[in-house]
């Protein structure tokens, strides 16, 4: 089945003015989303995935946030959010985009009713009145599989455990059957059981409502059953792109194979130690010429340092920047799985 772009973003820069400088934290960033469709963008924390998705919803703060809106553009069938201003935004966000934010107890309100919190939004966006606003919101904790809904509508979020508020979160992003559902770190603070619940109950919600997501994470683990396409970002640009077979089974830049190397298995020797990225990202006030991940990788070479990596394509979906793929470099030392053209 063919799928049309929903979004589309392009040369996305955003910058933070901080008292130490001008923070570039997000540098030159390209993607898509198709209707139906799960995006995942992946990478250690700070290197610039919040900042993007904010500032699609338009949550930056302008007073610091510095957003390259002529060359930039952030197309959403066929119009330009990054020329919208607030006031224009309060008509998507929320009702044809919307977003789980990271920590459920900080973005409830502890002085409203779960039930409220969600009618809210409905009332809003819908114009209905209170009491249909409030069979909405019923029928959305149903949705979402809250047990003994009808009492639950009438409680505190202090009263929901950290699996349920986040169960709450989820229904009122969808309350008004958004197009697109921008899922930040939804599992965070959740244990394995509950996270794959979770991650379960978008997946069944995406294939019933038929919503685009976007989904971050910085845990390679979640996104292996629920994603169909994964961006990996590092200091503020994304470095591969690919399906989620080609990322899991063939990836092509050194990060991304570091990061697959991060995650433990069951297979792993017990007396080995776990395998951890040395180094630190690099200072984005100042960021390096070359490859941002030059002064971590093991392969990395003079070039990498001094010069932005070209992109290097493996086909329709799979695309890295790295000078590990340029003909002309040294690859004796490189592992075999960053160089082989197919996997699986």
């Amino acid at each position: 089945m063919k799928r049309d772009k929903i979004l589309d973003v392009k040369n996305l820069n955003v910058s933070f003015k901080t008292y130490a400088g001008v923070v570039q934290a997000v540098r030159g960033v390209d993607f898509y989303l198709k209707e139906g469709e799960t995006l995942a963008i992946v990478g250690e924390s700070g290197c610039g995935k919040t900042v993007t998705v904010k500032t699609i919803m338009g949550l930056l703060p302008e007073e610091q946030a510095i957003v390259n809106r002529d060359e930039g553009k952030i197309d959403f069938k066929g119009e330009d959010l990054l020329k919208y201003d607030d006031t224009k935004m309060t008509t998507i966000r929320g009702r044809r985009i919307s977003m789980i934010f990271q920590d459920p107890m900080t973005s409830l309100n502890p002085t409203m009713k779960i039930g409220d919190q969600i009618a809210e939004n409905i009332i809003i966006h819908e114009r209905k009145s209170k009491d249909e606003a409030r069979k909405d919101a019923l029928n959305m904790l149903k949705l979402v599989n809250i047990p003994n809904a009808e009492e639950r509508i009438n409680q505190y979020p202090f009263e929901f455990s950290g699996g349920m508020r986040q169960r709450v979160m989820i229904a009122m992003a969808l309350a008004c059957s958004p197009e697109i559902l921008i899922a930040d770190e939804p599992t965070t603070a959740l244990d394995v059981t509950i996270q794959a619940q979770i991650m379960e109950l978008i997946g069944e919600l995406q294939e019933k409502t038929n919503t685009s997501v976007i989904l971050v994470t910085h845990d390679l683990g979640v996104v292996a059953s629920v994603a169909h396409r994964i961006h990996v970002m590092y200091a503020g640009q994304i470095i591969e792109k690919g399906t989620v077979d080609e990322i899991f089974y063939s990836p092509k830049h050194p990060y991304t194979f570091a990061l697959l190397r991060s995650v433990p298995k069951l297979s792993d020797d017990k007396q080995n130690r776990l395998y951890s990225i040395a180094g630190t990202p690099p200072d984005l006030i100042n960021p390096p010429k070359g490859c941002p991940f030059a002064a971590r990788c093991e392969f990395a070479m003079k070039v990498c340092r001094i010069k932005q990596p070209e992109v290097t394509s493996f086909g329709k979906t799979h695309e890295s920047y790295c000078w590990l793929h340029h003909p002309k470099a040294d690859k004796n030392e490189v592992p075999e799985i960053l160089l082989r053209e197919r996997v699986i």
